[in-house]
């Protein structure tokens, strides 16, 4: 025979964080007792309290899943464009970068190069533009040039040349920075093809460089790959040329000009 006893408040409210728990709902159990004193103090109708402990729910898997996308990101700094100053760089287009930032280039699997001597903000665009990726729920990664022909020597040498080519064909949006700062291994361009390659119209790949388009073949040293390379890069690419002052040579000297009245205050 069936218990047809009423159940009480207690016992109901015990089942409930249990049927929370069990669906793996932990912050919503974890909410339950404060959004139920919410919703009396507030009388609350049954679907805005329902709401209320849901939404609680969501808000931490987006932010768990927001975090896991950072781990995996590898971004070398928490740069935005909100930190960027366009105004102290004037040699680069800020209504193209706003663009960019709409993430549009990825719906179409388009590239985006910043060429420009060092200090000029390349790796700081590339990294907010990776940032918003990330935000807007992309699986995004970040690498060095240098890094990346490394891991694929390693990976060639250990037999895991096609792992490595697969976890740099993975992500949404990959950066490659500082292409042409530090020499390539020998095969170290033929590892770099490989990858672009690999994701060639079906992924966008952001790479910053200081080497102008024109001396790629003398600066990797096989003008075949450097061609081949550049004519996958640039189908679908927007270049980003900067000309200007230092970043950090500007951002030195303020720091510098700051330390020099300090001491002068302090003197007089």
């Amino acid at each position: 025979m069936s218990d047809t006893r009423p159940m009480s408040e207690a016992r109901r409210y015990q089942q409930l964080r249990g049927h929370l728990s069990y669906l793996k709902l932990n912050d919503a159990a974890e909410a339950l007792p404060r959004v139920l004193d919410q919703a009396r103090a507030e009388r609350m109708t049954l679907t805005t309290a329902l709401e209320k402990l849901l939404e609680i729910e969501v808000e931490a898997t987006e932010a768990r899943k927001l975090s896991s996308r950072l781990r995996f990101a590898c971004l070398p700094e928490p740069w935005t464009l909100n930190d960027f100053d366009f105004a102290a760089q004037p040699g680069v287009d800020e209504k193209l970068i706003r663009d960019l930032a709409t993430l549009r280039f990825l719906d179409n699997a388009s590239n985006v190069l910043f060429v420009g001597p060092p200090g000029v903000g390349k790796t700081m665009l590339a990294v907010a533009l990776a940032r918003s990726a990330v935000d807007a729920g992309h699986r995004v990664y970040f690498t060095t040039a240098a890094e990346l022909a490394a891991k694929c020597h390693k990976a060639a040498l250990e037999g895991r040349w096609s792992t490595i080519m697969r976890f740099f064909a993975g992500p949404r949006l990959l950066v490659i920075d500082e292409l042409g700062y530090l020499p390539l291994p020998g095969d170290g361009a033929s590892a770099l093809f490989q990858v672009i390659n690999q994701r060639y119209l079906k992924s966008s790949t952001i790479l910053t460089t200081n080497v102008g388009i024109a001396d790629w073949a003398g600066a990797f040293g096989d003008a075949t790959v450097a061609a081949a390379m550049l004519d996958r890069l640039l189908h679908r690419a927007a270049v980003v040329g900067i000309d200007g002052p230092s970043y950090r040579l500007r951002s030195h000297q303020a720091h510098s000009d700051n330390l020099r009245k300090g001491v002068t205050g302090r003197a007089g």
